[in-house]
C-alpha cells in the first residue's frame, strides 16, 4: 500500500511502476535532484533522458527515463 507522499513523488511512481502520464521536465529535476536548468541542458547537449515534443510541451517516457539510468549504471560499472 502505498502512502499520499510516494504518489505524488516521480522517484518513487518510478520505482513502483510505469506512471499513467508522460513526466514533465520538473519530474526529471526532482527525480535526479538537479536543477530545472540542468535538464534543459541534457536535453540542449543530448545527454540525458531522451524527451520528445507535445506540441510546445517537453515531455519524457517513463520506460525511456528508465532505460537511461539503467544504461548510465552499466556505463559507470564498467568504467570502474
Amino acid at each position: 500500500m502505498s502512502t499520499a507522499r510516494e504518489q505524488s513523488d516521480p522517484r518513487a511512481i518510478l520505482r513502483g511502476g510505469l506512471p499513467d502520464r508522460y513526466l514533465k521536465p520538473e519530474d526529471i529535476a526532482e527525480i535526479f535532484e538537479v536543477p530545472l536548468e540542468t535538464v534543459y541542458q541534457w536535453r540542449k547537449k543530448r545527454t540525458g533522458p531522451p524527451g520528445f515534443r507535445i506540441g510546445k510541451h517537453l515531455r519524457y517516457d517513463p520506460a525511456d527515463v528508465r532505460a537511461y539510468v539503467t544504461q548510465r549504471k552499466s556505463a559507470d560499472r564498467a568504467a570502474a
